[in-house]
């Protein structure tokens, strides 16, 4: 993926360790990564590059997570930004605070990298269908492997045999990427193509339509 297309998170902690375990984690992953150690500099941040997603500790030096997301949520340019509180503060009534104050989703420390990652992209499906792996888009067509839909013109297109939509998408991806092949597989279409001209798709599925 383009590393413009790649979503942006801010990850806004103050513990050295846990910063780098994360930025290892994510980009990983296909994120992109930007790093505050304090509630103002969060602030700076998100305001000099709008993040796709946020991933927020709560006690922080000079402005604690919880007022930095009552902050970015009075903000015009920020209350839409997904909010991810990621703590050591693991009682009821923390979390409590923490989604009455504007999160979209608590975790508590210690983590596992595999399930923050997973709530990221379950967060960023509802918020921003465009910014996950699961979503792709071909000319008027655009599919959301997650939700198993296709969408063309705005409609969704209800799939029996491999549609049009399917065959378009399927002939636009190269070979080579992984989600090539799980498209094609869900569209029901044994795909041959050539990453260099995916024109020239031989989808027997396609031929039979």
């Amino acid at each position: 993926m383009n590393s413009a297309l790649k979503p942006l998170v801010l990850v806004v902690e103050d513990e050295a360790d846990i910063v780098t375990l994360l930025k290892y984690n994510l980009e990983k992953e296909g994120f992109r990564v930007n790093a505050a150690t304090d509630g103002e500099e969060a602030l700076l941040l998100a305001g000099e590059q709008t993040p796709n997603i946020v991933l927020l500790d709560w006690m922080l030096p000079l402005m604690s997570g919880l007022e930095v997301c009552r902050q970015m949520r009075r903000n015009s340019k920020m209350r839409d930004i997904p909010i991810i509180m990621l703590t050591a503060r693991g009682e009821e009534a923390d979390r409590v605070r923490g989604l009455n104050s504007g999160a979209d989703d608590y975790i508590t420390k210690p983590f596992s990298p595999t399930e923050l990652v997973a709530r990221m992209r379950a967060v960023l499906r509802r918020s921003a269908p465009g910014m996950t792996d699961e979503t792709l888009q071909f000319a008027d067509v655009t599919m959301d492997l997650a939700a198993h839909r296709v969408r063309r013109n705005g409609r969704d297109v209800h799939l029996g045999r491999p549609s049009s939509a399917c065959c378009a998408i399927s002939c636009s991806i190269p070979a080579a990427s992984s989600r090539a092949s799980s498209f094609s597989t869900w569209c029901g279409a044994t795909t041959s193509m050539s990453s260099r001209a995916p024109s020239t798709c031989t989808s027997a599925a396609c031929a039979r339509r």
